[in-house]
């Protein structure tokens, strides 16, 4: 019994190697793959403007050229090169005319969302945030649509809010930890109506990635109603005391 105890543990710890393995390396296929294909989209996306501009005496040109193009891709490569994505490899390589300007760690999906961005100082915000943040792309789409980077510009001075599209996030003194807003439309509440603090705890609770998430750098989870002792009393949240 000792024995088949010790041969499946040992069959365990073999498989959990094996498995962490395979991940690191199905991990590092994905990246290779990304990152190549990022790459040949702006290289793409650079053809298409070059070629552009040597037809720029005809308005419909460029709109000519991508349905051209795209026709004949899509039959080879599948509806990725659709002449809507076509548009999209152009506009990439516009927003991000140097290629060492573009991240690896993003995936284009990424950049496809990026490029909705306006504002060159919020645009370079949100992909400094993504990279430091290990931002998925919906936690990229949530913070964009929830404007974090014009609630981080209102507590900042003008030098620091152009120091955001180039540092992200910067934390230099305690109070820059805390935004000057925050969002929690995550939770499902209705505006006007009123909670108890115990109905928004449960709800936070529950939606515990989004809201740490929504917090920004600085902060963790350590417990659901944490025990605090002074000259040997306990205290705790009025509702558990």
């Amino acid at each position: 019994m000792k024995e088949k105890s010790l041969q499946k543990g040992n069959i365990e710890k073999t498989y959990g190697n094996i498995k962490s393995i395979l991940e690191e390396a199905r991990s590092s296929a994905y990246r290779a793959v990304n990152s190549a294909m990022v790459k040949a989209y702006w290289q793409i996306g650079k053809i298409i403007v070059e070629e552009e501009l040597q037809g720029k005496s005809r308005a419909d040109y460029g709109k000519a050229l991508l349905k051209g193009l795209s026709k004949k891709l899509v039959l080879e490569f599948g509806e990725g090169f659709n002449e809507r994505n076509l548009w999209h490899m152009r506009d990439f390589y516009n927003h991000f005319p140097k290629m060492n300007a573009v991240r690896s760690e993003l995936t284009w999906t990424h950049y496809r969302i990026l490029l909705r961005v306006e504002n060159p100082g919020a645009r370079d915000f949100y992909l400094i945030e993504s990279i430091n943040n290990n931002w998925s792309t919906r936690e990229l789409e949530r913070q964009i649509n929830s404007l974090l980077y014009e609630r981080m510009a209102l507590s900042k001075d003008k030098g620091k809010v152009m120091a955001l599209s180039k540092k992200g996030q910067i934390i230099a003194k305690p109070k820059d930890i805390i935004k000057h807003q925050y969002f929690f439309e995550f939770l499902g509440f209705k505006e006007n109506k009123s909670y108890l603090e115990k109905d928004l705890e449960k709800a936070l609770i529950d939606n515990l990635k989004d809201f740490v998430l929504e917090l920004g750098k600085g902060f963790s989870f350590v417990a659901r109603q944490k025990r605090i002792s002074i000259d040997g009393d306990n205290y705790y949240s009025k509702s558990q005391k």
